[in-house]
């Protein structure tokens, strides 16, 4: 059996998914607010590489390329990466309508390889739930 890891985070952002979605689309941006992806760099369009420097709650820095791999416009973002069977990881950002001015983020990934129990996973959460709060507070401060 092939090892994996899931990460689920979620938050309630009182501001409508073309707000959020024009948010997570402006990554030339991010490092005025988000405290986990710092830098990501590349189009944001399905095949494109993007060059992420991610600085963990914990003090670690990571720098990764990984591939757009999904875009559904106000609804699905999606990147990742690796080998699959050795360390694949696929990172997403889910918007769901709850009403309307509010909508869900869901912010996940699933990793998955022989390698995932020899990798320095920690802290991502904490820090996708970091992300998912200034998200929500830049978010809310346009609306």
């Amino acid at each position: 059996m092939i090892p994996n890891k899931h990460i689920y985070t979620e938050i309630d952002i009182s501001a409508e998914p073309e707000t959020i979605w024009a948010i997570l689309l402006d990554n030339e941006n991010y490092p005025e607010w988000n405290p986990y992806h710092v830098k990501v760099n590349g189009t944001l369009e399905v095949g494109a590489k993007l060059y992420v420097e991610i600085h963990k709650p914990n003090g670690e820095r990571v720098e990764i390329e990984p591939y757009v791999m999904k875009i559904v416009p106000l609804k699905e973002l999606a990147w990742g990466g690796g080998i699959k069977g050795i360390f694949f990881g696929e990172h997403v950002f889910l918007l769901d309508r709850l009403n309307e001015n509010s909508t869900k983020l869901i912010h996940k990934e699933n990793f998955s390889g022989l390698a995932i129990p020899f990798a320095s996973l920690d802290a991502i959460e904490e820090g996708y739930n970091l992300m998912n709060k200034t998200l929500k507070k830049r978010a809310e401060t346009i609306e």
